[in-house]
């Protein structure tokens, strides 16, 4: 049943908020982020083929951990982004808009009336109709997050208009696809990458939007906070396992370099 979103109470609480893109898409790794401390999972249906059971196993997943779920959408898609509410997700992320009436379309598909167009249903959103449906309307509109990435030119350029859209909650950069779109993929910390990301930020401080920074690089996380930036996308669960699952293996292959005498076994630091 569709109940507070911690994410936006931290927010309101003058907190910062982590999260982290989820592209292992198993429920039982979305309950261990949460359990690991983070405030909320996007769970990738942009870039990956999941199943909308399995979405909706993630999102009990996370319900049990305490981690906001929030779904990445494929793009401005009503009935996408519908089902991903309906399922139970505290909110959804909608790549690529570029514009002010693609940020309304995706408003419009994630609100009910008068905010927007959303078609109404039951189930487990509703506690099979334990919440009355007046209820669940009102809470709905109030504790869903709408998230609009900005990843090209044209969405830089428009950004003005698109954070002045009412029912737009965040702006989560998207600068690895802006530097394709720039010419300087895979450099996210190219010049012009850089000056369109503080644009965008910019833009949401303005409107009174949360901007969503990535920080890929050191340094960057205290460059946002000091611009008062306090919600951070931090990895993507699939890289960081297999970094780490590669750092160990590699932790158990002796240095050539070293005497043989000095060659040992490193200490097992990580448990079951």
């Amino acid at each position: 049943m569709l109940g507070a979103n911690p994410l936006k109470r931290r927010l309101e609480q003058g907190e910062c908020v982590y999260g982290m893109l989820n592209s292992v898409p198993t429920p039982w790794l979305v309950e261990m982020l949460g359990y690991a401390g983070y405030d909320f999972v996007v769970l990738d249906m942009e870039h990956l083929s999941v199943n909308p059971e399995s979405v909706e196993h993630m999102i009990r997943a996370a319900e049990c951990a305490g981690i906001t779920p929030l779904v990445r959408v494929p793009g401005v898609d009503a009935g996408a982004i519908q089902r991903a509410l309906d399922a139970g997700a505290m909110g959804v992320v909608v790549p690529r808009v570029e514009s002010a009436d693609q940020a309304r379309e995706a408003v419009a598909a994630a609100r009910f009336q008068p905010l927007g167009r959303r078609g109404v249903t039951g189930g487990r959103t509703t506690g099979f109709g334990r919440l009355p449906l007046g209820d669940y309307l009102k809470r709905a509109n109030d504790e869903i997050l709408v998230v609009v990435m900005i990843e090209s030119t044209p969405g830089v350029e428009n950004i003005d208009a698109i954070v002045e859209v009412a029912g737009v909650d965040w702006v989560l950069e998207g600068a690895m696809d802006l530097a394709h779109d720039l010419g300087v993929a895979p450099d996210t910390g190219h010049d012009s990458v850089r000056q369109a990301l503080d644009r965008v930020a910019r833009a949401c401080a303005r409107a009174q939007r949360r901007f969503c920074a990535i920080p890929r690089a050191e340094g960057q996380h205290r460059y946002w906070r000091e611009r008062g930036v306090a919600s951070f996308l931090v990895g993507e669960d699939r890289g960081i396992l297999f970094r780490r699952l590669r750092d160990l293996r590699r932790s158990f292959d002796p240095d050539p370099a070293a005497p043989a005498a000095a060659i040992g076994s490193p200490p097992m630091d990580d448990k079951p």
